[in-house]
This record gives structure tokens, C-alpha cells and sequence, in this order.
């Protein structure tokens, strides 16, 4: 055999193997996710599409303004459950906190009043009643406690524990300039922090190991159970999606090469490599998806409030993110296959009210785990998507609160979202916007891998010395057709 035949076999027997893997593996993508959700009155493919053309342009757009894009937080919270707690040295783990001059004035007035008027009104407000006329007559301790009651009162309606955005440890974050992807972060370190959401923070049979189907009909979990796994399932789905897409693939002294790294995601979702559970997996993605959807509808009334401003400091463009994000609630208000939470906590009284506390103080714990994660990066998404999610949860069960909020702007509603749970709520949302948006556009690309590979083999066969460069570019062609369709499924 010469030499010319051997390359041009060789390239063959390259492309032909590219090419089949390419097309197997399109097919095997989030395509296998259809029909209907369990414990939901809804399907996939309703849900792409309303998610597609209505949420993902209006999304996209107002998380890039300034009032979204910047998030404050404390990443130096210590660890609350071990104590063998170290940082992660890898370079990629850091997250560049913003400089004073890099954040709106507006927003370092305050992180929970939302207009100049409303700041002043609220200020009047707390030093006419900031304990009333007793103050003088009582001491420190006293005056300590009664805050501490307060503060007691506002975290019982939370799902989640928030950062003390006061403190000279919190920071304030640009989420553009630090995106969530793969961070060299992985190992026994990372995986104690799913080992202890899954083994000792999340509802399940003590009597079954992980990995567990919370629908098989022996599972023994309850509605409520079962939803609350089916929530950190699709949480954490999205997470390794978005780690997988942005993978650092290479790296030199000119340039680093993120993308999207096939094998991990592979190795998390399809059908074959993961005997069935990554569709499963996936699936929880779009529950996840349902519960923050309803939660943008029921909070609707609160944003409507002429009292409410998305306050930066720059009047103009506060007024049409306001608008914007109106347009977006009433969007997503108009979804006609919303989840219907009062299926959940709706049996004998005193049980729902005992297992809603454990919902609710399981969730926080996990929320608490972020602390430990020792990549500052992954901590960052991490403890953003629990707030997100944690919130998204409260305003579920604080239906009665939402609807008995006054329409004046002089008087404290029953309910209240800080910034920070406004932003993580968000922003969190945005990830499984995302993450859906990208999974509709694979099936539809999947047929152009098939068509490339036949096209490839017709030219193999034909194929001579003066075409060499034309199959070299065709196998480069369909590395590209193959890197797009998992570019769309990520």
C-alpha cells in the first residue's frame, strides 16, 4: 500500500467514525425528553415552545441590565458542617469582584430600597416607629432582642438562608464578568457537597442508596417528597449542563479555548451510558422549570406596585426595565399549564403543617452547603440557584401575603423580597431559560449531521489525490456540524 493510499484510508476510516458518532450522539441528545411531566398537567413540548418564542428574548435581554446583573454576596462564609474546609487553588475558581466605581450608585445606596422616593418614605417611616416612644426607656439588650425577633420573623417565611449583604465581607459581583462554567473543580471535594444534599438533606427512604427514582411506586415518598427530590435533581442537572459547556478544552500561552466537552455531558444524560437516568434527570430540569414560572406569575402583584422601582440611579432606564419586567410576569402569567401548588401541604392539617416545616428547614440546609463548596466560582452559581430556587418556593406558599399587599406607597406590605432574593430569583430562572432554549434547537439540528455523513462517504469513495484538501476540509466541516449540535443541546 502506498502512502497515498494509507492517508486517504486513514481519513476515511476518521471521518466515517466522526461522523457515526457525531449522528448517534445528535440522536441520543435531549430528543428522548417528551410527552407528559409526572405530577403535572403539562408537557415538554408545550413548554418549549412558550419558553423559546415568549420568555427566552425578554429574558435575555433584561438580565444584562444593571439591576440583574449585579449580585452581592459573601463567599467567605466558613464552612457550617466540617471542619477539613480548604479554597480551591485553581486559578479558574476566583471570582473578580467589583471595584466601587464598577456599580450604580443606586445600588450602593441600598440593598432593599428600591427608589429614592420610596428610601425616604421607608426612612421616615422606621424613625417614627423604630420602637415608638418607649425607645428611650429601653436598654441595648432590649432594643438587641427585639431586632433579633425581627429578623427572626422575616427568615420563618424564607426557604433558604441569604448572605447579611451589610456585612464588610459581602461583595458585589458582575454575573456577566463571572459566568458559570467548569472550573477544574472536581473529586472527592466535590463530590461531599452532592453526597451530603442528596444523603442527608434531601426527602428519601433511608432504606434506599442513591442514586433513587423518586417515581418508582416503592420509593415511599409522598407528593411533597417527591417534588421536593424532583427539585434538586433538576437543580443539579442544570448545573452539569452548564458546566459542560463551557469546559475549558484547551489552553496555551496565546489563547484559552472554552467549549463544549461531549464526554461530560454524555457521561451525565444519555439514556445508554447512564441506564436510563439522564432523561429522568432532564426531565426534573422542566419541573424545576414549572415551579419558578409559577412563582414569576404569583409575584406579579408585587412588581406591579407603583411603589416598586428596579432603582439604579439612572431614572430613564429604570422606567423601561420596569416595563420589561412587567411584560415579562404577564408572559409568563399567560402560561396555560401552570403547576398547581395546592396540591402540595393539602392534606390533614396538623401533618401538612409539620411536613412544610421540614420542606422548608431541609432546603435551607442545602442552601447552607454552598458555604462549603471550596471553588469560589462554583460558589457563587451555587449559592445564587439555591437563593433563586429558595425564593421562587416562598412566594409559592405566600399566596394569602401577596394578595393582601396595599396599593399605597406609604404603608409596609405583608410580603417583601430583598433585592438579593429578587436578583437570584431571576437570574436562576435565566440558567434553565437557557438551558431549555438550547435543548428544543438540537432535535431540530440533528438532521444535518445525518445528511453531512451521507455527503462524506460518497466523496470518500471517489476520492484521489486532488481532492485530498477538499476531504480534509469536509472532515473539518463536520467536526463544526458536530460541535454545533451539542453547542445547541448545552
Amino acid at each position: 500500500m502506498t502512502m497515498k493510499s494509507f492517508i486517504l484510508l486513514a481519513l476515511s476510516l476518521t471521518s466515517v467514525h466522526m461522523t457515526t458518532a457525531a449522528g448517534s450522539a445528535a440522536h441520543r441528545c435531549f430528543c428522548q425528553v417528551t410527552g407528559t411531566l409526572d405530577d403535572c398537567a403539562c408537557d415538554v413540548e408545550t413548554i418549549d415552545r412558550f419558553n423559546n418564542k415568549e420568555i427566552f428574548p425578554k429574558l435575555q435581554k433584561l438580565l444584562s441590565s444593571d439591576y440583574f446583573r449585579f449580585y452581592k454576596v459573601n463567599l467567605n462564609n466558613p464552612c457550617p458542617f466540617w471542619t477539613d474546609h480548604s479554597q480551591c487553588g485553581l486559578k479558574y475558581c476566583a471570582v473578580k469582584p467589583c471595584t466601587p466605581g464598577e456599580v450604580p450608585e443606586g445600588l450602593k445606596s441600598s440593598s432593599y430600597k428600591y427608589s429614592e422616593a420610596a428610601s425616604q418614605d421607608l426612612e421616615e417611616c422606621e424613625k417614627a416607629e423604630k420602637l415608638g416612644a418607649v425607645n428611650g426607656s429601653l436598654s441595648d439588650e432590649t432594643r438587641q432582642a427585639l431586632q433579633e425577633w425581627k429578623k427572626h420573623d422575616d427568615e420563618s417565611d424564607r426557604f433558604c438562608m441569604l448572605d447579611d449583604v451589610d456585612s464588610p465581607e459581602s461583595q458585589y459581583v458582575d454575573l456577566l464578568l463571572n459566568p458559570e462554567r467548569f472550573t477544574g473543580y472536581k473529586g472527592p471535594e466535590a463530590w461531599r457537597i452532592w453526597n451530603s444534599i442528596y444523603e442527608e438533606n434531601c426527602f428519601k427512604p433511608y432504606s434506599v442508596k442513591r442514586p433513587l427514582n423518586p417515581l418508582a411506586s416503592n420509593s415511599g415518598l409522598c407528593v411533597e417528597k417527591r417534588a421536593f427530590f424532583r427539585l434538586i435533581s433538576g437543580l443539579h442537572a442544570s448545573i452539569n449542563i452548564h458546566l459542560s459547556a463551557r469546559y475549558l478544552l484547551d489552553e496555551n500561552w496565546f489563547e484559552m479555548k472554552w467549549g463544549h466537552n461531549v464526554s461530560e455531558f454524555q457521561l451525565r444524560f444519555d439514556k445508554e451510558l447512564t441506564e436510563g437516568e439522564g432523561p429522568k434527570r432532564l426531565r426534573n430540569l422542566y419541573f424545576l422549570y414549572l415551579i419558578e414560572l409559577r412563582a414569576l406569575a404569583k409575584i406579579l402583584p408585587y412588581f406591579e406596585r407603583p411603589a416598586f422601582h428596579l432603582y439604579t440611579g439612572q431614572p430613564t432606564e429604570d422606567n423601561e426595565k420596569k416595563k420589561l419586567l412587567l411584560e415579562l410576569l404577564h408572559m409568563a402569567k399567560s402560561f396555560p399549564l401552570h403547576f398547581d401548588e395546592t396540591a402540595l401541604f393539602a392534606g390533614n392539617k396538623k401533618e401538612a403543617i409539620k411536613l412544610k416545616e421540614d420542606f422548608k428547614l431541609t432546603f435551607k440546609n442545602i442552601s447552607r452547603v454552598m458555604d462549603c463548596v471550596e471553588c469560589f466560582k462554583c460558589r457563587l452559581w451555587g449559592k445564587l440557584q439555591t437563593q433563586g430556587l429558595g425564593t421562587a418556593l416562598k412566594i409559592l406558599f405566600s399566596e394569602r401575603q401577596i394578595e393582601a399587599m396595599p396599593n399605597t406607597s406609604n404603608t409596609n406590605p405583608s410580603f417583601q423580597l430583598s433585592r438579593q432574593e429578587i436578583v437570584s430569583l431571576f437570574n436562576a430562572f435565566g440558567r434553565y431559560v437557557n438551558d431549555l432554549h438550547k435543548c428544543q434547537r438540537a432535535g431540530q439540528l440533528s438532521v444535518t449531521v445525518v445528511k453531512s455523513q451521507t455527503v462524506t462517504v460518497k466523496i470518500l469513495h471517489s476520492a484521489t489525490v486532488k481532492n485530498l484538501t477538499y476531504i480534509k476540509r469536509t472532515c473539518f466541516g463536520l467536526n463544526n456540524c458536530f460541535q454545533k449540535v451539542y453547542t445547541s443541546c448545552f
